[in-house]
């Protein structure tokens, strides 16, 4: 498809419910005692799997809305293996927080997923697992993974070697079925929604510093959860409006955490113009409104500190900086090479494609930026929802347009992209209405 430019990026608009925690709310809900209801959940095709996962495994999901989901939970211990594989397909959160929950399950499970997933790293779930007692076996490292649940588990203190929000995770629902303690100690801080989560359904979770300890667990109890809108959703709209002259952009009711806003950090050193509003907490987690406006962009280095906290957003980031007066750095993002694809790699080859000057490091990248618009041209996602949504944003800030190959790729997290890009354009004012 042909993504033209726009003229400004003007209006307000809402983001769907924020991916991460919509599944974790499926997860924690069916583990809960009772039912747990679940507004502003975001659909996309990796939240449906997890949503396929837990019903295939015993708990009830109804669809009130296409956003509002009702789960019966069956208790900590009340999953049961399906008669088949649980196919997690793209959604890398699913396979590796689900391994920590059937852990400690009876019965024998075997997560699959597609070939993208099927390539991503999960020993580096299943060495704490086994740690911990776990029978856990996969295939060189990656999908399929077997469980055989229900063996006895011991709880671990556990030094992550590689920042991951996943890994952690996965070791502390693991927790709920340990005797003892269980504790993740990280290098840097790394998103905490699984933690908050856990104690909203009233887990004995302790948090000191980089270390989250949590104990054995009898009972689970959510009642009720709200989803802000996903601030990775939001990000290709900030972007846009930051680097398209003249733009005024407000988005609402936002996740604001701040182990999820990096890249608002990151534009902000480089010159954004960038505001929160009307702060409020939704559902336990930090939030509000945004109003960006147009800036010039200066240069800027991101090290390892700040990974973390912007992991989905680097191919963003890699947008700003080729649009940015000067040479920006990105260091420390190994665990980029080892997403759906390389992004590394992949956001590199957009960029030049399009008239950029970007180089691909062993740690990230170094992009020297031109303060104007990229010239447009030809991206693929090669699949990857995040590349699309870079190449788009691309399109969108570009002088002439950019074509994007598999643009469909958006669906695994955002398929209602395209519509809201859409809207910005029906919703940007004739000239000489604009006032600044």
């Amino acid at each position: 498809m042909k993504v033209e430019p726009l003229r400004r990026v003007f209006g307000h608009l809402e983001v769907p419910g924020d991916k991460s925690i919509s599944h974790r709310a499926l997860l924690i809900g069916a583990l809960c005692d009772g039912e747990t209801r679940v507004t502003g959940w975001g659909r996309s095709a990796d939240t449906e799997a997890t949503m396929h996962a837990v019903r295939a495994l015993g708990a009830t999901v109804a669809e009130e809305s296409d956003d509002t989901l009702r789960i019966t939970g069956v208790g900590v211990r009340g999953l049961r293996a399906p008669a088949g594989p649980i196919d997690c397909q793209n959604a890398g959160t699913l396979m590796r927080l689900i391994s920590g929950v059937l852990a400690g399950q009876e019965g024998t499970f075997t997560l699959t997923g597609d070939d993208s997933l099927s390539s991503r790293p999960m020993e580096r779930v299943a060495a704490p697992l086994r740690e911990m007692g776990a029978r856990i076996a996969t295939s060189d490292g990656h999908a399929p993974v077997t469980i055989e649940g229900g063996g006895p588990l011991r709880g671990i203190a556990y030094a992550l070697p590689v920042a991951s929000a996943q890994v952690k995770s996965a070791i502390l629902l693991a927790g709920l079925y340990a005797a003892g303690e269980t504790t993740v100690i990280e290098s840097v801080p790394t998103r905490d929604h699984t933690e908050r989560m856990l104690e909203a359904a009233g887990a004995r979770v302790t948090r000191r510093g980089l270390g989250v300890t949590v104990r054995r667990a009898e009972r689970l109890h959510l009642g009720a959860v709200a989803v802000p809108g996903d601030i990775s959703s939001a990000a290709p709209f900030i972007v846009a409006a930051t680097l398209v002259p003249g733009s005024e952009l407000h988005i609402h009711g936002v996740n604001l955490n701040p182990r999820r806003i990096g890249l608002l950090t990151i534009l902000a050193r480089m010159g954004a113009r960038i505001t929160v509003y009307n702060r409020r907490e939704i559902g336990g987690e930090p939030g509000g409104d945004l109003e960006i406006r147009s800036a010039e962009l200066v240069a800027t280095a991101v090290g390892r500190g700040e990974v973390p906290l912007t992991i989905d957003e680097l191919p963003l980031f890699g947008l700003a900086a080729a649009c940015a007066r000067g040479k920006s750095v990105l260091r420390g993002a190994e665990e980029l090479r080892a997403k759906e694809s390389d992004r590394v790699e992949a956001t590199v080859d957009a960029l030049r494609a399009l008239g950029g000057h970007a180089r691909a490091t062993r740690d990230g990248f170094e992009i020297r930026g031109v303060p104007a618009r990229l010239r447009g041209g030809r991206v693929s996602s090669g699949g990857d929802h995040r590349i699309a949504m870079l190449g788009a944003v691309a399109g969108l800030t570009s002088s002439e347009g950019v074509t994007l190959l598999d643009a469909g790729a958006v669906a695994v997290s955002f398929p209602g992209f395209f519509d809201l890009i859409e809207g910005l354009r029906a919703s940007v004012p004739p000239d000489g209405a604009w006032a600044e």
